[in-house]
């Protein structure tokens, strides 16, 4: 059974319940998934829970997670990603949550001159990971993370050592790049001496067979259980594992350094065409940012019937009242029960089967939404996403298949183009990235978070909590994947910008670099329903691609300069991010009544316009 590959245990499992196979692939994975778990939200006593629900979810989806891949795959992938999701979704929905989100912002936007360690790589490690193609990162994962050598590689991934070899060599020029994006630089037998030696440590002892046995019983363990096993367990050193000599192999040049002048030219022909639309976008999102509150506002949340007898909690003070929903809204999610209730009572409507996926996490719920409205654009945007997320496991010409129907049921939205250049670049189809890019650039973005959080909070009302209650969870548990997608690719655009610079075609450079401040502009821009976030990623995108330009190169036609626009850039994040820290101070004086008419104006005019509220009726107390 020890050499069996994984997908066979699970197999067995999935068809005959078999234990010992299921255990045999906990114990196989779960030094491997504490880790990953560990390194993004730095609690063993977390991290041991997170794991504990991602084997949990590995047993509820066996069958199809075994039915859609080979014999011979490993599930480090799956389990990567699954453990990826897993600390996003704990680390979104609560105050410390949020906190990590913007120091790792911080991190993310700030230059550093400091050497490269451990400490610098550690905590975007796994987001690094998360960008790589499916087949480079399942490549890198077997290698320095599960200690495998190219032969074995080859036989999981179908190909041979040396195609094998060449993935992970791929995969660290890619990792490597994306550092040095944030001022990092490590060589690639560096970067793999950091890597090896510290990504993955032991998980307490004994934390493998309580794993096993709650996910076989097919209940999640309480949190103070874990909790309190793990406390009486002394935690080991970092694992070491041994550094060959292929190492000093790992050097090579990026996908950008092997583009041809001959079809750099022929893409920019096609940008040209692009330019006197893309002109005229331009000046209307500039009119747009300097009109920000002539918003329409949305409607306001009303009350749904409540279709269960549970009850709200009892509160007596707002900062008990806000420590409580802050506590519970990473945890809190609706049972199979409630949402079968919530979509008997109001119909099982594409909207009402994504609302109920994602206050439940049941991906069965999205597939049934994704057969039943494959039309339907926000289907098809969740479908895009849920790979992402790791709801989802569609392969890559499935992926492709939902991108060209988001785009086709969402002609008007510019994100369907802006995703679908991002998986067009991750695959290394430079060309109809670019073209996509330029679909966009004429075209408003619309992500649905206001209709998305409204949907949500009906079905938790719907279970009974109050409209306090299923205003927060309904607005701090909405996941946003595609931040980093389109973050991602506009650093891929900045590359490839370099590239026609280096092959002598300056026009084309420019013209890619102001399709990415178009995407940057638009979501840099209050928009009903956008969290801060959200804008401090436009941003940083907008940023991105203004550094690669001439900074006295003219911006717009009202006088700006390329510098002009980076200054105003920077005091508006700065801005942004005052006004944040102000609010989160001010939130627990809140009253139920006060939190509702937050969400709603933030539902109404975005984030940024809702905690400006706070800090005017709350600042001066």
């Amino acid at each position: 059974m020890h050499d069996r590959p994984d997908i066979q245990l699970l197999r067995d499992y999935a068809a005959t319940g078999s234990e010992a196979a299921f255990r045999e692939l906990v114990t196989r994975h779960t030094d491997f998934v504490f880790s990953a778990a560990l390194r993004q939200v730095g609690s063993p006593d977390l991290a041991a829970d997170l794991a504990q629900g991602v084997f949990t979810d590995l047993a509820r989806k066996a069958r199809s997670v075994a039915e859609k891949m080979p014999p011979q795959s490993s599930l480090a992938g799956w389990l990567h990603r699954s453990t990826r999701y897993a600390a996003l979704n704990h680390l979104r929905d609560t105050r410390r949550r949020q906190s990590n989100e913007r120091q790792a912002m911080e991190q993310l936007l700030t230059n550093t001159g400091s050497a490269p360690d451990w400490e610098l790589i550690r905590p975007v490690l796994d987001e690094a990971l998360d960008s790589l193609a499916d087949e480079d990162r399942e490549a890198l994962l077997l290698r320095y993370f599960k200690n495998q050598d190219f032969r074995a590689i080859g036989l999981v991934l179908g190909t041979s050592d040396d195609t094998a070899q060449k993935r992970v060599t791929r995969a660290v020029d890619r990792l490597r790049d994306y550092f040095t994006r944030r001022n990092v630089t490590i060589g690639a037998s560096g970067l793999v001496v950091l890597i090896s030696a510290n990504v993955i440590q032991a998980a307490p002892a004994g934390l493998a067979a309580a794993i096993t046995t709650t996910a076989l019983a097919g209940t999640a363990a309480s949190t103070a259980t874990i909790i309190a096993t793990t406390k009486t367990i002394a935690m080991t050193t970092f694992q070491k594992f041994a550094i060959t000599a292929t190492v000093a192999a790992l050097a090579g040049a990026g996908i950008y350094e092997a583009v041809q002048a001959q079809k750099l030219r022929a893409v920019n022909q096609s940008l040209q065409k692009q330019m006197d639309q893309m002109t005229v976008e331009n000046r209307r999102l500039t009119k747009d940012l300097s009109g920000s509150e002539m918003l329409k506002p949305m409607p306001v949340v009303a009350s749904v019937p409540v279709l269960t007898n549970q009850p709200a909690v009892a509160i007596t003070t707002p900062a008990n009242f806000w420590t409580d929903l802050t506590n519970r809204s990473a945890t809190v999610k609706l049972t199979h029960d409630q949402a079968e209730a919530f979509l008997s009572a109001n119909g099982r409507t594409a909207v009402n089967l994504l609302a109920a996926f994602r206050t439940t996490r049941d991906a069965s719920l999205l597939e049934e939404a994704m057969g039943k409205f494959p039309n339907d654009p926000q289907v098809a945007f969740e479908a895009t996403q849920g790979t992402v997320t790791g709801s989802l496991h569609l392969s890559p010409a499935e992926q492709r298949q939902w991108l060209d129907n988001f785009e086709k049921n969402a002609p008007k939205n510019s994100l369907a183009n802006y995703l679908s250049a991002a998986d067009y670049f991750n695959n290394g189809d430079i060309e109809h990235g670019v073209q996509e890019l330029a679909a966009g650039s004429g075209k408003s973005l619309d992500d649905y978070n206001a209709s998305r959080a409204e949907s949500d909070i009906e079905a938790y009302q719907s279970a009974g909590y109050s409209l306090a209650e299923s205003t927060q969870f309904g607005t701090s548990q909405l996941m946003l994947p595609q931040l980093l997608q389109l973050k991602s690719l506009t650093q891929e655009t900045a590359q490839l910008a370099a590239a026609y610079r280096q092959s002598g075609d300056t026009a084309a450079a420019q013209n890619v670099l102001q399709l990415a401040d178009t995407l940057g502009r638009q979501y840099a821009a209050p928009v009903p329903g956008e969290p801060t976030i959200s804008q401090l990623v436009g941003i940083a995108i907008e940023k991105i691609a203004l550094n690669s330009m001439d900074p006295n190169a003219p911006y717009g036609d009202n006088g700006q300069t390329v510098q002009d626009r980076l200054n105003q850039l920077t005091q508006q994040r700065t801005q942004l991010v005052q006004l944040n820290q102000q609010t989160e101070s001010l939130l627990p004086s809140l009253t139920p009544e006060d939190l509702i008419t937050y969400k709603n104006r933030w539902l109404m005019l975005g984030e940024a316009n809702a905690e400006q509220w706070i800090v005017d009726k709350y600042g001066h107390q």
